[in-house]
């Protein structure tokens, strides 16, 4: 079946991410480039991305987006919220672990890396990596929480190409229906939230601004993106990036 997206399938690269910023004068607004494996994947925070080769879904999607660089939140909200429903989609439940981690439960089935080119006030280029394990079942130990669709939902079979081609079907639509569109940040906010790991949960966290531990509920998300959480007496604190951990 050919697919009606562009997409450059390789057998081995050293990183999607960094294939895709090789070739970014060549490629067109939403192309993409997806690896049987990788030899240096990364993820967030610095981390490795491993995987078995031809197991899961390795790729990095080109996107030429009109958004604004305080917006830029909204890229990660969609590329997030589409592999949700992709999930759902094959009866596999999945939560967005703040920023962009999907986890099933307790346990992390994809990671998302996204690098964005600032213009003025506008983000130029964004590079969207997602690692997605799909058929792998066997993980390396010193990987804390891995599971993978095979895992979730044993009784099918996932096939690479078509679901690649079901994720940018999602996220074509989540583009259309959210970009450019009056109220339609405000509305992606709801389905996000909606969608996010312990949300209204009591749970312990690092504050890395104060190297402390607390327990906290997640609260929901501010206009740029930053964590809103709450501690035991009611107060809330923003989180941007790095700055919280989690404690699974």
């Amino acid at each position: 079946m050919k697919s009606k997206h562009d997409i450059i399938w390789l057998e081995k690269t050293d990183s999607t991410n960094d294939e895709v910023r090789r070739r970014i004068s060549d490629l067109d607004n939403l192309s993409v480039l997806s690896a049987l494996s990788q030899s240096a994947g990364r993820g967030q925070r610095g981390n490795t991305w491993s995987s078995e080769s031809g197991k899961n879904l390795l790729f990095s999607i080109l996107l030429r987006p009109d958004v604004q660089a305080y917006d830029q939140f909204v890229i990660s909200q969609m590329v997030s919220l589409a592999v949700v429903d992709l999930l759902a989609s094959h009866h596999i439940e999945a939560k967005v672990k703040w920023p962009n981690d999907i986890y099933v439960e307790d346990r992390k089935i994809c990671g998302i890396l996204i690098e964005n080119s600032i213009s003025g006030k506008h983000i130029a280029t964004s590079i969207v990596g997602i690692g997605l394990n799909v058929n792998q079942t066997d993980f390396d130990a010193a990987l804390p929480n891995p599971t993978s669709m095979s895992l979730s939902n044993p009784d099918e079979d996932f096939d690479l190409h078509i679901l690649l081609d079901e994720y940018l079907d999602i996220l074509s639509e989540y583009l259309e229906r959210f970009c450019n569109i009056s109220g339609g940040y405000n509305r992606l906010a709801q389905l996000y939230k909606a969608q996010m790991w312990r949300l209204n949960e009591y749970a312990e966290y690092i504050d890395n601004t104060i190297s402390q531990r607390f327990i906290g509920k997640i609260r929901g998300i501010s206009d740029a993106g930053h964590l809103i959480v709450a501690n035991e007496k009611g107060e809330l604190k923003e989180f941007a990036f790095k700055e919280i951990s989690f404690i699974v």
